[in-house]
């Protein structure tokens, strides 16, 4: 995919309207289209990357400090109980556009969504040879 062929992309600069609630030089910040709760909002660099394997970490970081900017605005202005970050790589993991963007999804008591998993198990000596993998 060419950054022109990127919808994100093209949202990012502006080319495509969008519910925008936030502009810097680096980020456009908008509300989903198909929003999981009220406020749902997408954090997009206006630069391309394909996921987190290839975003710069100055830029990485950028988005989380705009997270934590935009996850106040959130709760004082919606009064959201809650706050889910989600941010996937990989179509495996749910990834539908390629072009890094970090979910910023608002909780409220009885929204009936599921963000989560199913809590595995491990035991003492699975952690351990995964994290000799990890450290050695």
């Amino acid at each position: 995919m060419t950054k022109n062929d990127c919808i994100f992309c093209r949202i990012a600069k502006g080319e495509i309207p969008s519910a925008t609630i936030y502009e810097d030089e680096k980020f456009r910040v908008i509300l989903d289209l198909n929003p999981a709760t009220k406020g749902h909002a997408l954090i997009l660099p206006k630069d391309h990357w394909d996921c987190l394997y290839d975003i710069p970490e100055e830029t990485a970081a950028g988005a989380m400090k705009l997270a934590k900017k935009l996850a106040a605005t959130l709760r004082d202005r919606l009064h959201s109980d809650g706050l889910n970050l989600v941010q996937n790589n990989g179509s495996t993991a749910g990834q539908t556009v390629s072009h890094f963007h970090l979910h910023i999804i608002p909780r409220y008591e009885g929204d009936g969504q599921k963000i989560g998993w199913v809590p595995g198990s491990s035991s003492p000596q699975e952690l351990d040879e995964i994290k000799k993998m990890l450290t050695d």
